[in-house]
């Protein structure tokens, strides 16, 4: 089982189509397009915050459960990352205290069932792909959600810029299962066909390494 990580425009779901072709598996994509709470979120997210958080803690749940009952899947951002938005939201005060720690009692009832919910106790390998803040701006404008567009609500740029930021130490600090990150700056596989090869190679010789 293979989950990948980045902020928002990293280009997960392309990379995570990709691999799920090439290993001929199955993509569990993060659910955004048929997610009826995200656009209440950007639109009043002091209000929302916490209600996105468990929806998405939820829906995480059931993909990694889904994901660890087979040998091979491919999942696009997965549970392992997901405190990581909540506990942004609290800082910015869309989310209370209070409901901070219920999220997080949840998630750690959660991941404590985990290991017996599925044969797989932990994911194969973590791809996490890295890109600058201007990288990240450039793909959020071209797949053109309205919600996430800059021009709707300026004060999203902070967001956008925290979240870079945190994304980082997540990296430095998971330590759930092997790991390898991708440079999105140097390697435009969402575009480049050359570069999508050389992603992909890179992370087939990562699992080689790691089976041995």
């Amino acid at each position: 089982m293979i989950v990948l990580s980045g902020t928002i425009g990293a280009g997960k779901t392309s990379l995570t189509n990709v691999l799920a072709a090439h290993y001929g598996t199955t993509a569990l994509l993060e659910p955004v397009g048929g997610n009826p709470v995200l656009p209440l979120f950007y639109k009043d997210p002091h209000r929302y915050g916490f209600l996105l958080q468990i929806y998405f803690l939820n829906k995480r749940f059931s993909a990694i459960k889904s994901a660890m009952q087979d040998d091979n899947n491919v999942l696009d951002r997965s549970i392992y990352e997901d405190a990581l938005f909540t506990d942004l939201n609290t800082d910015l005060g869309r989310i209370t205290e209070t409901e901070n720690h219920v999220y997080h009692e949840l998630l750690d009832n959660m991941m404590a069932e985990l290991p017996f919910a599925a044969h797989k106790k932990s994911p194969d390998l973590l791809v996490h792909i890295s890109v600058s803040l201007e990288t990240e701006l450039r793909r959020i404008s071209k797949r053109g959600r309205d919600y996430e567009q800059l021009d709707a609500d300026p004060a999203l740029i902070d967001y956008y810029t925290e979240l870079n930021r945190r994304y980082a130490k997540w990296f430095d600090e998971y330590d759930a299962s092997p790991k390898i990150v991708i440079d999105g700056d140097k390697y435009d596989f969402v575009s480049n066909t050359d570069d999508l090869k050389q992603v992909v190679t890179m992370i087939d010789n990562k699992l080689r390494t790691i089976r041995g």
